[in-house]
């Protein structure tokens, strides 16, 4: 079997609001996979950041597919909104969505992928019943709502249990991580099963620029196998 690809989202949360559209540029051309957007309320988080309407100007500067964080309480009211803006995937927290199956089918009938995210304290056991309504899982290594934060460490422990979990059910979502991935966490958490990730300022404050931050990134990750790749080739078995 061949190595999963693993692809890298930049997250304009750290990106400069005075040349973003000349940072997502950058970050394209240099092989970024996905733009991820953070959209939080003050509510759910402590902090207030963009709504749809920054989100329809990124749509208007990138070819990328958008990954959208809805770090907001009743995320289904405004899920149309983030649609027509451009998002192409649209991530919602457990914590926030008591009737969870129903939103990620709001999110499917308005053609997106569906995306669920864990705070870094909440159990994967929350997503048993539906691992097969999801198309991306989004594990927090850190609290979310500020760029800059320190890596949680066990978040390495928590992307092997699901992936192990993921496995067991025969579920084909794809396990997104985001918080302190940098060059020297990347490589660790690929390892672990992580197939999606999420960088903020190991792009876009690197030196160099962010298209050197994409390259650096990446090359931390050449060469790594993920738990997948592991357990499918022939030496696993």
């Amino acid at each position: 079997m061949s190595r999963p690809t693993v692809k890298i989202l930049p997250s304009i949360l750290s990106a400069d609001f005075r040349r973003l559209g000349q940072q997502l540029e950058e970050v394209e051309r240099a092989g970024a996979d996905r733009i991820h957007i953070d959209v939080m309320d003050g509510r759910f988080v402590p902090n207030i950041t963009i709504g749809p309407l920054v989100v329809e100007a990124v749509r208007q500067s990138t070819t990328l597919p958008l990954d959208v964080h809805l770090m907001i309480v009743e995320p289904e009211r405004y899920l149309a909104d983030f649609a027509r803006a451009g998002a192409d995937i649209l991530l919602v927290h457990q914590e926030t969505c008591p009737h969870l199956h129903r939103t990620l089918s709001q999110i499917k009938e308005l053609g997106k992928l569906a995306g669920v995210v864990l705070n870094p304290s909440t159990p994967l056991s929350t997503l048993e019943e539906v691992l097969g309504n999801v198309d991306q899982i989004l594990i927090m290594s850190v609290n979310p709502g500020f760029g800059g934060q320190q890596f949680i460490e066990s978040s390495i422990a928590k992307v092997q249990r699901l992936r192990h979990l993921l496995d067991e059910h025969g579920a084909q979502a794809e396990i997104e991580i985001d918080g302190g991935i940098d060059p020297a966490t990347a490589p660790r958490v690929v390892a672990a099963g992580a197939t999606l990730l999420v960088a903020g300022s190991a792009i876009f404050r690197a030196p160099g620029g962010a298209a050197e931050g994409v390259r650096r990134l990446r090359a931390s990750i050449a060469g790594v196998q993920t738990a997948e790749c592991k357990r499918s080739s022939p030496q696993s078995r």
